[in-house]
């Protein structure tokens, strides 16, 4: 696809789908901030706001000059790693990252388990989203910001 931009009601809607299909149980507030990440060299990234126990408040940064394509499935990538946060999977304790239990903070990024498995996710999930089987209903109070 040409051109590089995002969308705030592409973002919005992302997220609120999302959240609904996945997280539909749990109060989990996102704010997705758009900035320019060339210097980075990634297209987004997510952290945890508020604590390492039991994560609900999270902060999404991504690449304001993506394609329609990599920009969803970044955002859904991104998102991914919220879920892992969610349910336990991916946990942040006293500066170490573990997955399911094991120390893993040493690991280079492409061995990383929870980011091969938000690879594979990304994808699933972008293919899903595009064929959605119902009516997205979203509620309001889940997306702080989008900027």
């Amino acid at each position: 696809m040409s051109g590089y931009n995002y969308s705030k009601k592409r973002c919005r809607d992302t997220v609120f789908w999302f959240l609904k299909n996945y997280l539909p149980n749990h109060k989990v507030t996102v704010s997705v901030h758009h900035r320019g990440m060339v210097r980075d060299c990634v297209k987004g990234w997510i952290s945890v706001s508020d604590c390492d126990w039991r994560p609900r408040e999270f902060e999404i940064e991504m690449h304001n000059k993506l394609t329609t394509e990599d920009y969803m499935t970044t955002l859904l990538h991104e998102l991914w790693h919220l879920y892992q946060h969610v349910n336990g999977s991916l946990r942040d304790k006293r500066g170490k990252r573990f997955w399911r239990g094991i120390d893993y903070s040493s690991t280079e990024y492409s061995d990383q388990p929870w980011e091969i498995d938000a690879y594979k996710m990304e994808k699933v999930l972008y293919n899903e989203y595009l064929t959605p089987t119902t009516q997205n209903t979203f509620f309001s109070n889940r997306l702080t910001t989008n900027v």
